[in-house]
């Protein structure tokens, strides 16, 4: 049985681990690298200080008390934009892949959307060519308004990158 819900401090460690398995192995979905996360000083410290950010949740999916899949929403801080949050460092594990998993996670950040303060639009970006994403995206709601050609460059390829948006 799955569960999701808000990380904490205490999930830190774990969520670490899970994110560097994802700039790993999914390197063209993510702006960090998995070299330049790796050099980090005091990582874990850095994510317990993100999770109690203000205006800031992250969700863990959990299969069998292992954490399986992340998601981050994030509102704008300036006065003018803080109609805003984005959606940031999804990741669902390939085996747990297909299953529900990121659905209940970006149903999570929606919902938590809805109650936080202000929050009009939810703004978030996937690789073009992420056909699976986009797909779980659109079906949520979310719609294209703009493609940046040549986003990324990874090992020498490029990737665009499409900016989805949706109206809450």
């Amino acid at each position: 049985m799955m569960e999701v819900r808000s990380l904490t401090a205490s999930d830190a460690e774990e969520y670490w681990k899970l994110r560097l398995e994802a700039l790993m192995f999914s390197p063209e979905a993510f702006a960090s690298s998995y070299e330049d996360a790796v050099k980090r000083k005091y990582p874990i410290e850095q994510v317990q200080e993100n999770f109690k950010a203000e205006g800031s949740s992250t969700f863990g999916a959990f299969a069998d008390g292992i954490m399986i899949g992340m998601v981050t929403l994030i509102q704008e801080r300036y006065k003018k934009m803080s109609h805003k949050a984005n959606i940031f460092a999804m990741y669902v594990t390939s085996p747990s892949r297909g299953q529900g998993v990121g659905k209940a996670l970006m149903e999570a950040a929606i919902s938590k959307a809805k109650e936080m303060e202000g929050i009009e639009k939810l703004n978030l970006t996937v690789v073009s060519s992420n056909q699976q994403a986009k797909k779980l995206y659109e079906s949520l709601g979310f719609t294209v308004y703009g493609t940046e050609t040549r986003a990324m460059k990874v090992d020498g390829v490029f990737y665009d990158e499409d900016h989805m948006e949706l109206f809450i």
